[in-house]
């Protein structure tokens, strides 16, 4: 099976965060005939796939990707069934069809291919999860603590995301930004609008508590970063009424943060904000945080000298070193081995009607192999 027909056959699996709907079914066959090893991790109902082919004491080179996607949204809005993996034209539609099935499709068929072309004088990992989209807590995660209990060894990987942004083989992520969410609760004093001195009004006091947090930049950066962000990204109070002042809102920001921060420093400085807030606007302001996930940096080196070769190979383009976008699973596998993140042209990804070129999805599995047999290259030369 090729990577276009994997695409289509992983893309028809309903695996919306954190199912993985017989995808892994699809999985498993597909390596039935080969001489992979195929391990299932579960964790808490979660389902993850960990694949081998020769010893785990040779020079291992790895993949990482997830089968979860998000959910479609409002079918009526596709052309086409999300879940269909239809072909049209050069275009395949659905679901995961950018992020990230194709990639996930893409390394595990250049696997198969190289393993079967090759002396096995180094060995292939491939991480498969089905828990990335949501809280991906129980899925990279809990491979690479099984990993550490069986002594699995991973000196190299690279993650399938889409990581270009405008044309396939412009940008290579070697990092990824810190990620965290203050959930803040601001308990008031519900009264009357015509006479607000009765009342506590929470909603005034979450506008001071923006203004606050927002009044000047975290940051302007650092040598491998763009500045931090804060955003708010809801305040809402169950109040419909137009004459009451409500008890209490609920107000939630998220930071992503540069290298220059630790999620406890961020953390620290949230729940100080808020206290200066309670203090002066008499309100009580209940915060939780949720870290998930710190900044990394992965030093270009070895590894992302070796995915630029292949990519400038197959597309012709010396791809960028970046660190920007949203994070992804490289965060958990930065504390194993050196990592980065190569794959398809994300403009499309959790959009109605996703979709990639079918050249698209050839051309990472070509780049995939030739990263692989280069690998293969080196270990060999080393031998001598």
């Amino acid at each position: 099976m090729n990577s276009i027909n994997l695409t289509s056959q992983l893309i028809k699996c309903h695996s919306v965060t954190p199912k993985e709907a017989g995808t892994f079914k699809v999985i498993k066959n597909l390596f039935k005939n080969t001489d992979f090893n195929i391990h299932e991790i579960n964790k808490n109902g979660i389902k993850n796939l960990f694949l081998r082919w020769g010893s785990k004491h040779l020079p291992t080179f790895g993949f990482s990707g997830h089968i979860d996607v998000v959910t479609p949204g409002e079918i009526s809005d596709w052309k086409s069934n999300p879940f269909s993996g239809e072909i049209i034209g050069e275009e395949i539609y659905g679901r995961g069809s950018v992020d990230m099935k194709s990639a996930v499709a893409a390394f595990c068929t250049a696997a198969i291919s190289v393993s079967q072309k090759t002396p096995p004088i180094f060995s292939i990992v491939l991480l498969i999860t089905s828990d990335e989209e949501g809280k991906a807590q129980d899925g990279t995660k809990a491979i690479l603590e099984w990993m550490d209990k069986k002594n699995e060894r991973i000196d190299f990987c690279v993650v399938g995301e889409p990581t270009c942004p405008e044309k396939f083989g412009d940008m290579i992520k070697i990092g990824r930004k810190g990620s965290l969410t203050g959930y803040f609760s601001i308990l008031g004093k519900q009264g009357h609008s015509a006479y607000p001195h009765l009342a506590i009004n929470p909603i005034h006091a979450s506008m001071k508590l923006i203004n606050l947090l927002t009044n000047k930049p975290l940051d302007n950066g650092s040598k491998f970063f763009e500045p931090s962000t804060l955003v708010t990204t809801s305040i809402s109070t169950t109040n419909k009424s137009n004459n009451v002042i409500p008890k209490n809102v609920e107000m939630i920001v998220n930071i992503r943060f540069n290298d220059k921060h630790t999620g406890k420093k961020i953390s620290d400085w949230l729940k100080q904000c808020a206290n200066n807030i309670e203090h002066l606007t008499k309100t009580k302001i209940n915060i939780k945080i949720n870290i998930s996930g710190e900044p990394f940096f992965s030093k270009p080196g070895y590894l992302a000298k070796l995915v630029k070769k292949s990519v400038k190979k197959y597309t012709g383009i010396s791809a960028n070193f970046s660190t920007t976008g949203g994070t992804s699973d490289a965060r958990y596998i930065i504390k194993k081995c050196p990592v980065v993140e190569f794959g398809l042209v994300g403009k499309k990804m959790h959009a109605v009607d996703e979709s990639v070129q079918t050249s698209q999805i050839i051309g990472l599995e070509n780049i995939y192999s030739d990263i692989l047999n280069n690998f293969y290259i080196d270990v060999k030369k080393d031998r001598k």
